[in-house]
Parts: structure tokens; sequence; C-alpha cells
């Protein structure tokens, strides 16, 4: 007896063939045929470059009888097919291109905490347990404040108002005092801006770069600590830094080309050995490690955005002019490590393919008012399915599908100057605003 095949499957399994071939020839680079199927097919939502297609069809020949049995091309492709990838959370997109995200659009977040320097707030980070956040300012200095206490303070069933010390309140209200301050600690001990930080990947440990020429190690488990337990100083104003994932190691980019690797434990200084593999111009904007360590990534003010081997410290890929020639801003790593989000002051975010040192996607659509005065940085939400950025112009958050750079809702950020630095929690629906308003705001989805 014939088994009857529900036309509607049909249809449906058709679409998703359309689908994967339109991903397949973006992928392959073949621009012109993709937007032209995309047209004939009502492709909706759009398709993400992805080579799933060639996966299936590999997987498919390997169990074609007569092609296993009868040898040849398509049986040596089939042969050399590698097992199943096991595949980490976050965005792949060799083997996804239709996924549907449980998690919050960014649009929907909501102010749950803001917290107020005397200067302008321009550096900021989560802890890895998303647990913590820190804000530095141009006042020199830094505070750490406790995600859970901000977000009792802004608890949508706690009535009464409350304006902490320095500025500091909830978005909805004050809990009862046993919920305690947010702000957990306040340091000083730079002299100048406090320009970058970076929580210890392990221990109770905050760094923090500043235009004083230091890189300060803080130990924020003790509840007196005002000053930094180790000091190491640079011959350069610091701009950006990076943990190695053992913490053992720290990355720094100043406004020398050279960048430097530090010894946490001995404030010894290790840099590449090739004077042609470094940067050029004048400084690093942006360095991040990879999740394993392997590798890590740089980007300048030269334009160009360069992949080191995280053991032998030498460059082993360069993207040069990746923005067109603009300075690059940011760059960071996919959970994976598969690819590099990067953003330039061409106001462009683009995601790299390492595998292939190509643009796969570039999101578009910010900053169409100009060109881009300040750095921005372009960051993932914590699932990786949106990608985030503040525009310059309207002070408000742009957001794209990661996987198909499919414009999102606009999210005004309410503040009264640029956003100098945006951070996403690593854990949970919230991020973290500084601006030049001397503000940083702490947005969060509940879930009601």
């Amino acid at each position: 007896m014939s088994e009857t095949v529900d036309p509607k499957n049909i249809i449906k399994t058709r679409d998703l063939l359309y689908r994967l071939m339109i991903s397949q020839l973006f992928y392959d680079g073949h621009q012109s045929l993709a937007v032209g199927l995309s047209a004939v097919a009502q492709a909706d939502p759009p398709c993400p470059p992805s080579d799933r297609l060639l996966h299936v069809v590999m997987a498919g020949l390997r169990h074609e009888p007569e092609r296993s049995k009868g040898g040849g091309a398509a049986a040596a492709i089939a042969a050399g097919v590698a097992p199943e990838n096991v595949l980490g959370p976050g965005l792949d997109l060799e083997f996804e291109t239709d996924v549907q995200s449980s998690a919050p659009e960014p649009a929907l977040y909501e102010t749950a905490y803001v917290t107020s320097h005397k200067g302008n707030c321009r550096a900021g980070a989560f802890s890895a347990d998303g647990q913590l956040i820190a804000t530095g300012s141009v006042d020199a200095s830094i505070k750490i404040l406790d995600v859970d206490r901000m977000l009792a303070k802004s608890a949508p069933d706690v009535a009464g108002g409350d304006t902490g010390p320095g500025g500091d309140r909830g978005g909805g209200g004050s809990a009862s005092d046993s919920q305690g301050h947010p702000v957990i600690r306040t340091l000083y001990d730079h002299l100048e801006e406090v320009t970058c930080l970076e929580f210890h990947p392990r221990e109770p440990i905050l760094a923090s770069g500043s235009r004083d020429f230091t890189v300060k190690l803080f130990d924020y488990s003790k509840t007196s600590v005002k000053k930094a337990f180790r000091t190491i100083t640079d011959a350069e104003q610091v701009r950006c830094l990076s943990f190695h994932p053992t913490g053992d190691y720290i990355l720094v980019g100043t406004n020398h080309p050279v960048v430097r690797l530090y010894d946490v434990h001995t404030s010894q200084c290790f840099v590449c050995s090739v004077p042609s593999h470094q940067h050029t111009g004048s400084g690093v904007t942006s360095i991040r490690y990879s999740p394993d360590g392997k590798i890590y990534t740089s980007a300048g003010r030269d334009g160009s955005i360069k992949v080191w081997d995280g053991v032998s410290n030498r460059c082993v890929n360069t993207f040069m002019k990746a923005h067109d020639g603009a300075e690059v801003c940011s760059v960071c790593f996919t959970r994976n490590g598969k690819y590099i989000l990067s953003s330039g002051k061409d106001s462009l975010i683009k995601l790299w393919e390492l595998s292939t040192s190509r643009c796969l996607i570039a999101y578009t659509g910010a900053g169409t008012t100009g060109k881009q005065e300040h750095r921005a940085q372009a960051v993932f939400n914590h699932t990786e399915d949106y990608v985030l950025f503040p525009d310059e112009a309207t002070t408000s958050l742009c957001a794209w599908n990661s996987r198909n750079a499919s414009r999102k809702q606009l999210l005004s950020l309410g503040h009264n100057g640029p956003v100098r630095l945006i951070a996403h929690s690593p854990t949970a629906p919230a991020f973290l605003t500084c601006s030049d308003d001397f503000r940083a705001r702490f947005w969060f989805r509940r879930m009601h």
C-alpha cells in the first residue's frame, strides 16, 4: 500500500529547499543570484548565508546505496564527510539557517537602574556570571554594582521613590533597606580617566585601564578595598584589555600600535618579535581573546583587524581596511570562536568568518545622518540571536537578527549625551550603557 504524502508537507519542504539554496548562494558569494532567487521565492524572513545545503547533500550522498557501492566522485566526497560537529550554544551559520529565537528583542528591555559619576561615563563590563557590573568614568572613579540589588530596587511591586548616593536610582521605586544598596564598591586608585574594565574570569578581581598609563587589579572580595593590589605601568595610555580564559594573562591595547601581553602574576610584558605583524598608526582600539584562548583579535585606528596565535603571540591573519579604511572601533568573538563581530566608524557592523577570512554579513542602517564621531561597540545579546549597536546621532539602540541582518525595532536609550560604551550580560536579557551625560543605565527585560 503506497503512502500518501500531505501536500502541505511538500510545500513546506520545497520552501525549505529554496531557502537552503538561497543561503548557500549567499555563502558562496553569488549575491546577485541569491537576491534574484529570494525575490522569486518570496523568502521571508531574509535568508542568512549558510552552507547547510552542502552538508545536507553530502550526508545524503553518504547514504545512497548506489553511490556508496559505485565509488566515483560523489562517493569520494561522501567518504570525506566529517562526523557531526557537536554544536555549542550561540551563532553558527554553517548549520543554522532558520532558528526561532526565544530571547526577547532588545527593544523590549527597560531601564532598571541608573547610576551617576561626577564625570563622563565611558567604561563598563559584566562579570562572567552576570551578577555584577562595573562602570568607570573620566572622574577616575570605578563603581561595582550588584545586579540582583538593582533589580530589587526597580521591582514593580515596590512602592515609593528613592535616589541613592551619587544620583543612583531605580527605575520603579525602592526596596527595603535589607536589600542593600546596589553599589557594593567604589574604587579610587587612578589619576586619570578610566578607559576600560574587565572582570577576572574566575577570581573576584576587576582589572581597569586608564589614561594614567596603568592597568590596576582590584580584589573586590574585601569590603574595605579602595586601592589596587597590583599596578602594571605602561609607557602609553591604556585603551582596552582582555583576560585570558585562565585569568593568568591579560592583553593590553594602548595608544601605541604594538599589542602587549602581560603576565598577571609577575607583570612581565611580552610582545610579538616581528614588527611587520603589528598595527600601524596610533594605537589599538579593541582587543579580545577567543573563548578557548587559542587565538585573540585586535582592532586598530589603522582600519585593520588582526588575528593572533595565542601561544606564539604572532599575527596569523589580517583583514586590511576591514571597514573601508575607517577606524575599527570594536571586535569580539562568537562563543564558538568561528566568527568575529566588528564595528567601525563607518557605522557598519560586520560578521567575519575565520575559516574563510571573509565578511559573511553586514548589518546596515545605523548612523545614516553622517560620520560617526565617537567609537561605539557592537555586541551580541546573551543568546547571540541579536546584534546590538548604539546609534550616535539618535541616541537609540539599533538591533538586528544576527543570522539574516533584518532590522529590529529601535529603542530610545534615554541618555542626554553620546553612548560611549555598551555591554550585554553573558547570561541574561540585560545590558549596560555608559554615556557622556555622566550616567550608566542598566537595562533588563522582565518576564511579566
